[in-house]
């Protein structure tokens, strides 16, 4: 394939996974919106951004045996139109189910084409590009999320939120249209018969995992009963999955990858990052709204401050990887993000605007150089027939990883400073002390796992010195 035909297929991947990735992040700012034009509560509007998570989580598993089973290609397209579809219906509903159920079909959409994008990169891209190239596809990735609560706000204030689902029909079309053209077709390949009890087994238990750490953020919501049986449905689900599919023949999803030690390194170090990633999502707006005072505008710009670094050395990241191996870049990019998590353990009363947003900045830059690498290098390693169910079983973990660090941080936030106030300490202080300690935590959690990024082997003819720090 030409260099110029490559090109058209990373864009019509870069058009899928960017519009799917801000109409995400973009509705957000209109859950106040939703309650108000529903007559809603704001637990019943959050299902907006929730039913999303679950329907993508729960699809993920499937998309390997689909890509399989028809091609790449009609696969993807058929996620890239089922969001167009979803899109659609969004930008017409007349009521909250509705906006609920395309929200749905987007999350299908996502599930689907999600996996497929970087397996359809690496399908026309050598190894030794696809640092480079991934590098490209993350910047984009990167920013986007950060993108979407601006672009959302901006729609709601100056049209509706119909228009939050009508802005992606032309991105969606312009990328099926390129992808219909260019998109390499379908190789030869042998069906093999759909794993039934897989598909149930993985779908109920990462459904029912994800539908109940969504609703928990307080002790009291974890204890109930109800959240108790509903966990452990999930985690025995979970455990036959894998009982399941270590016996079947032709597995839903192959977890014998997880045998070759380059995949399993890469999911241990993204799983670890994403606790940074998610965790301080919710830490960071604690942090500086309720304890320092800052408002709302500037812990976006601090949270930004992530996102465009991680963008801007995100091309930078990849071509690391391509030309030294994944060892350094990884190393250089955890040492980064756990550092600069960590220093928020220093953040006291005083503390002002500019350090907090050069530590999310740096944040931003190691999760460049650590979070795509990593993925792009674990997927190097194992056979390429298995790059899109390697790809679904990273994202899947990924979902359900930052889930439970979301779930842990609040809880443990709520606990620690309830015991502080109990021992005669401040309210703010309680709060400041409580965040100390779980930034530190993660920042640890993150710098425990550098030396695994030592494990992966140097690039064929690197010099010596080319995998060390």
């Amino acid at each position: 394939m030409s260099a110029k035909a490559r090109r058209f297929v990373f864009a019509t991947v870069l058009l899928g996974t960017v519009a799917i990735s801000l109409n995400n992040t973009a509705l957000n700012p209109a859950i106040p919106v939703f309650i108000a034009a529903f007559g809603i509560d704001a637990v019943a509007a959050s299902w907006v951004i929730t039913a999303f998570m679950i329907s993508m989580g729960m699809t993920m598993p499937v998309t390997a045996w689909l890509g399989n089973r028809y091609g790449k290609k009609r696969v993807y397209l058929a996620g890239l139109a089922l969001f167009i579809a979803g899109s659609c219906l969004g930008t017409v509903a007349p009521t909250m189910a509705w906006v609920i159920a395309a929200r749905c079909i987007q999350g299908v959409a996502g599930g689907i084409t999600i996996p497929l994008s970087l397996a359809l990169v690496f399908e026309v891209y050598p190894k030794e590009e696809r640092g480079r190239v991934s590098g490209w596809w993350g910047m984009a990735v990167m920013l986007a999320p950060a993108v979407g609560p601006v672009l959302g706000g901006l729609l709601v204030q100056f049209a509706n939120w119909h228009a939050l689902f009508a802005v992606n029909i032309p991105v969606g079309l312009l990328g099926w249209i390129i992808g219909w053209y260019c998109l390499p077709a379908p190789a030869a390949r042998t069906p093999r018969p759909f794993d039934w009890r897989g598909f149930v087994l993985a779908t109920a238990g990462v459904g029912l995992l994800l539908a109940t750490l969504s609703r928990v953020r307080t002790w009291a919501a974890l204890t109930e009963p109800l959240t108790l049986g509903l966990v452990g449905a999930a985690v025995l689900c979970l455990a036959r999955f894998v009982r399941v599919e270590l016996r079947h023949p032709a597995p839903l999803l192959n977890l014998r990858i997880f045998a070759e030690p380059g995949y399993s390194v890469s999911v241990a170090i993204v799983a670890a990052q994403s606790v940074g990633m998610f965790g301080c999502v919710v830490l960071l707006p604690l942090l500086m709204q309720t304890v320092l005072g800052f408002g709302a505008t500037w812990t976006g710009v601090a949270l930004f401050a992530t996102a465009l670094c991680a963008s801007l050395f995100s091309a930078p990241g990849g071509r690391l990887l391509d030309r030294h191996g994944p060892r350094t870049g990884i190393a250089l990019g955890l040492l980064c993000s756990g550092v600069a998590t960590a220093a928020f353990g220093l953040v006291g009363p005083g503390t002002a605007l500019w350090p907090i947003v050069a530590l999310m900045a740096l944040r931003g830059v190691g999760l460049a150089l650590s979070y795509l690498p990593v993925t792009t290098a674990g997927l190097n390693a194992i056979p390429e027939h298995l790059v899109t169910e390697g790809s679904a079983m990273n994202n899947i973990l990924r979902r359900v990883t930052a889930s439970l660090a979301v779930v842990l941080v609040s809880i443990y936030f709520e606990v620690r400073r309830a015991v502080l106030v109990g021992a005669g300490a401040q309210e703010t202080a309680a709060s400041l002390a409580a965040l100390n300690e779980i930034f530190v935590a993660i920042g640890l959690l993150i710098l425990l796992t550098l030396p695994l990024a030592l494990l992966f082997p140097k690039p064929a003819g690197a010099p010596a010195a080319a995998g060390s720090l």
